[in-house]
């Protein structure tokens, strides 16, 4: 299958591979960034021979500029753009409303160009969080608001409910599916990476003295790509209102950790040993906005099974082991860790 796709958010970490591997089947891209003016010579220089087949457009996800255009001669959306704050912000709201109505402005403009299949990034955010006693989760489950999660784990849910309400009313033959992607790593472009690189880099560069006691699940950006593109490539009745997690792993920071020594050791000399008592990271989470996204997550599992997306989809996840060392190697060559 070749075509015309619409990828929102083509500066962002996993938006950038999608267009990366879109470009390498030989689609024509079409992409929004907040400031194409801004953002284009960026991305020509990281596609220099992509010339026609990549095309940038103006849009923001709480204006309707913009949209009509970049949605013009499609054949599908991948719909990546969404707000994720390093800081967890005051207001929930602050990262609510763009989330959800941005993801409704893009399914809408969608659905007036006439696009029939669209995939939303969403993330398993909107799966694992708001039920205590659960440790395992799959792509059934749902994280259940009326607990208060944190602003970023309500934005994605919200989003991702309001999405399929939307669709179930006002276009239910729309192909729309979700991809939901735990943690994700994998090689860096340039310094403008994901929040759970930026994770390793601490890790590696030693900003991150002592190991928390938390874990997270790991996905290679590459497998979220290769996920959307196979949503995009199989057939209709395939993926209608599907869910696709993508995870292969979850680790401990400390497996993490030992991982990376283990597989990189040349790179490895600042890695942490030791433990960071939970009290310590609870005292730090008055001072550190870093921390105070961890202190929930203290000894918490919060295994999501990727196995779903491998069945349904028909590719195999690359090890999570493989995907940290990858990542700092990348990290490595590309100047962003000293070591």
């Amino acid at each position: 299958m070749t075509g015309t796709i619409l990828v929102t958010g083509g500066t962002g970490y996993i938006g950038g591979e999608i267009i990366d591997q879109l470009l390498a089947r030989e689609y024509t891209v079409h992409t929004t960034v907040r400031d194409a003016a801004k953002s284009e010579a960026k991305l020509r220089r990281r596609w220099p021979d992509a010339g026609e087949r990549l095309k940038v457009f103006s849009a923001d996800l709480l204006s309707d500029d913009g949209w009509a255009e970049a949605n013009a001669g499609c054949d599908a959306v991948m719909h990546v753009a969404s707000p994720f704050p390093l800081d967890v912000p005051k207001n929930a709201d602050d990262l609510i409303i763009p989330a959800r109505d941005g993801t409704l402005r893009a399914l809408e403009h969608a659905f007036s160009a006439g696009i029939k299949r669209f995939i939303h990034t969403s993330s398993a955010a909107a799966i694992a969080y708001g039920q205590p006693h659960k440790n395992h989760f799959d792509y059934t489950d749902w994280t259940d608001l009326t607990k208060k999660p944190p602003p970023y784990i309500q934005s994605k849910t919200v989003a991702e409910r309001a999405a399929r309400d939307w669709v179930a009313m006002n276009a239910p033959d729309m192909a729309y599916c979700s991809i939901n992607p735990v943690a994700v790593f994998g090689p860096v472009y340039d310094d403008d990476m994901s929040t759970s690189v930026e994770m390793v880099k601490k890790i590696v560069d030693g900003s991150i003295p002592l190991i928390p006691n938390m874990g997270i699940c790991i996905t290679d950006v590459r497998d979220v790509a290769e996920a959307h593109i196979r949503a995009l490539e199989a057939p209709a009745d395939t993926v209608r209102g599907e869910r696709f997690p993508t995870s292969q792993k979850f680790m401990w920071i400390s497996e993490m950790a030992d991982t990376i020594r283990a597989r990189v050791p040349e790179y490895a000399g600042k890695v942490p040993t030791r433990r960071m008592p939970d009290w310590l990271a609870k005292f730090l989470a008055h001072f550190m906005s870093e921390m105070r996204q961890i202190k929930g997550e203290l000894g918490n599992v919060r295994d999501v099974s990727g196995r779903h997306t491998e069945e349904k989809l028909g590719f195999t996840f690359i090890p999570a082991q493989q995907t940290l060392e990858d990542t700092v190697r990348s990290l490595v060559a590309k100047g962003i860790v000293k070591v």
